[in-house]
């Protein structure tokens, strides 16, 4: 020790450290718990400085154990965090400590070779600087007690974080590394109490590579490990799904499926992904609003961090922790987020990746992902324009080809069944699948053996309307005006000719029906695609499908009044029986009641109210009329 550092001595801080202080531990910091977690990182990176001079230096071979203690001291109003790590000397205190921001691990590698450097691979997320000072968030006066490797006695720093700092010589024998005492604020007694520090500490520190212990009881407070900084074939099965409940909070609960990733370039990063079995939100609970946690070397940054991931994958629990993040003087923001979007990019894929190669491989997995969380990625095809194709290829559907309506039947499926000549992809929506299948405008894929692909889900029109097309081939409802059905085969087409030829007097009752129905139809015209019911309702060229109408009222959206076309099947009895009566003016009257009878059905069919009064005096009518066999139905 030299005489000149023997007394204790004053200095001031670099800068106006009052100010930057009261920035620091009012502005830069969210939550209190910081100022644990960053001391805790300090401590870590001494360890790691202390790791690796074992490793290169003969004398320092034998060092002892590298961990931390926390020690609180409820009578003391105290809270003591201690390390055996490399200790600091007097000028290191001096330029560690007296200087915001300065990283005393930036000067620890600049001491070292370029060899030594490339070898020494530590971590230097926990730097002495303004992670250091978030200790005057909890502490009024904070004293470091320290002695380096290279000398054989310590120092004691102290300072009340006002304008000036002290250093001096400690008499007694300090161990190896460095002991921060914390007198604490009176409003922060809370963190003396070993609980409290079991909370902070397994929060943010779980996976510091280097044991921390608490002093009451010796426990170790950080027993998880950091399995996604390991090679994927050394992780067990049994390590993953410790890791998960970890991460959820669920215990006994397994993931549907995992995502192990380790990129290299362009940015450096580990990360674990769980697909959790069961979508809470299909249950009724709010909206999920957990993120992705973030990790810098191990060491927890953000918690929830939402810009990792899009908000359709919300409900995977996992962590990244990349050596490339960019920090800000309170490691809580990003600097740049530049590396965000690239963790970002490399993640999507991986998860889409992960989930084609489970739809290849592990159908009977994937089908219990959709089931669960098949919704949210048709959620992701509506808003995700860039990874719209891949998202396309993973949504599943009901559709006609299968009867139990299962969302299993993807577009790939369907373009794979369509017949030559077949030009675009046909759904139909509807509140629930009994309703679809009760929709007269599947008559005539029905009768031509062409699939529908079946809307059951609210998002179903959404996704349809934002896609446009799959592969080419147009996404078209079938209740659109439009349909360009393939050409049947000649001899199918001549038959179907044949038996469609309408009465004589079907052209009179189309004219009928259009005048009773008035501008509530833009059109009254023959249908191509009805084979049994007597009318149907078609949206015209443009137009929203009718499901997705329904859907946009329910809302309170404002929807333009659609423009109805009502489709009359002239082979249908009720039609053929109506073209013959209309030779006889007589029966004129009768007819256009029952176009407006039918136009009422074709409503009702669709989830659509007509006028109540009208509908049920026309039907009392028909009904008097059949008592007193006086319909002109009834055949004498």
């Amino acid at each position: 020790m030299s005489v000149e550092h023997a007394q204790k001595q004053e200095f001031a801080f670099q800068a106006e450290i009052k100010q930057v202080l009261h920035l620091l531990s009012h502005s830069l910091y969210q939550s209190r718990d910081i100022a644990l977690r960053e001391l805790v990182s300090n401590a870590s990176d001494a360890l790691d400085k202390m790791r690796f001079v074992s490793l290169t230096d003969e004398a320092q071979r034998d060092s002892g154990p590298l961990e931390i203690t926390i020690e609180p001291d409820e009578s003391a109003r105290t809270l003591t965090i201690r390390d055996t790590g490399v200790g600091m000397t007097h000028d290191e205190l001096i330029a560690n400590l007296g200087t915001i921001a300065r990283s005393g691990s930036g000067e620890f590698l600049k001491g070292l070779s370029a060899e030594e450097r490339e070898k020494a691979q530590i971590s230097l997320i926990g730097q002495f600087g303004v992670g250091f000072y978030s200790a005057f968030m909890i502490a009024d006066k904070v004293r470091v007690r320290t002695r380096s490797y290279r000398e054989e006695n310590g120092w004691e720093w102290a300072s009340e974080g006002t304008g000036q700092f002290t250093i001096e010589a400690v008499s007694d024998p300090l161990p190896r590394g460095t002991e921060i005492v914390l007198h604490l604020k009176e409003d922060a007694r809370d963190f003396t109490s070993p609980y409290r520090i079991k909370e902070v500490v397994r929060r943010y520190s779980s996976f510091i590579p280097h044991p921390i212990k608490l002093a009451p009881d010796g426990e170790v407070l950080n027993d998880q490990k950091p399995i996604w900084v390991e090679p994927k074939r050394q992780v067990t099965d049994e390590q993953h799904e410790r890791f998960y409940q970890h991460l959820s909070h669920h215990p006994e609960e397994k993931p549907l499926w995992r995502l192990h990733v380790s990129v290299d370039s362009p940015i450096q990063f580990h990360a674990v992904l769980y697909c959790p079995p069961t979508n809470l939100e299909r249950l009724g609970f709010p909206r999920v609003e957990h993120g992705v946690s973030l990790c810098a070397k191990r060491v927890l940054v953000q918690s929830d961090c939402r810009e990792l991931l899009p908000e359709y994958l919300r409900f995977l629990f996992g962590l990244v922790d990349s050596e490339d993040l960019p920090l800000n003087v309170s490691r809580e923001t990003l600097q740049d987020n530049t590396v965000i979007r690239r963790i970002r990019g490399s993640l999507l894929k991986s998860i889409f990746d992960r989930l084609e190669q489970l739809s290849k491989d592990e159908p009977e997995a994937f089908q219990a992902f959709t089931d669960q969380f098949g919704a949210l990625l048709k959620e992701g095809a509506i808003v995700d324009i860039p990874q719209r194709d891949r998202l396309a290829k993973l949504l599943r559907f009901a559709s006609s080809h299968k009867a139990d309506g299962k969302l299993d039947v993807s577009f790939d499926d369907y373009i794979a069944r369509m017949p030559e000549g077949q030009s675009r992809v046909y759904f139909l929506g509807g509140p629930d699948l009994a309703a679809i299948e009760k929709n007269p405008n599947l008559e005539v894929f029905r009768k031509r053996k062409l699939e529908v692909l079946y809307l059951t889900e609210p998002v179903d029109e959404f996704v349809m309307n934002a896609l446009g097309s799959y592969s080419g081939k147009m996404l078209t409802s079938i209740d659109s005006a439009d349909l360009d059905l393939p050409e049947a085969p000649a001899e199918k087409k001549a038959d179907e000719a044949e038996a469609s030829k309408p009465e004589p007097g079907f052209e009179r009752v189309l004219a009928l029906f259009r005048e009773a129905i008035g501008d509530r139809a833009s059109e009254v015209r023959e249908s191509s695609r009805l084979t049994d019911s007597p009318c149907c309702l078609v949206n015209a060229d443009g137009s929203l499908s009718t499901q997705m109408q329904r859907i946009l009222k329910m809302a309170n959206q404002a929807v333009p009044e659609a423009s109805r076309i009502l489709e009359v099947n002239p082979k249908a009895p009720l039609i053929r029986r109506l073209s013959r009566l209309s030779a006889n003016a007589e029966h004129d009257a009768f007819i256009k009641e029952c176009g407006l009878q039918l136009w009422s059905n074709a409503l009702i069919l669709e989830g659509v109210t007509p006028d109540a009064r009208e509908l049920v005096g026309r039907i009392q009518s028909f009904m008097d009329e059949a008592a007193e066999k006086r319909s002109p139905l009834i055949v004498p």
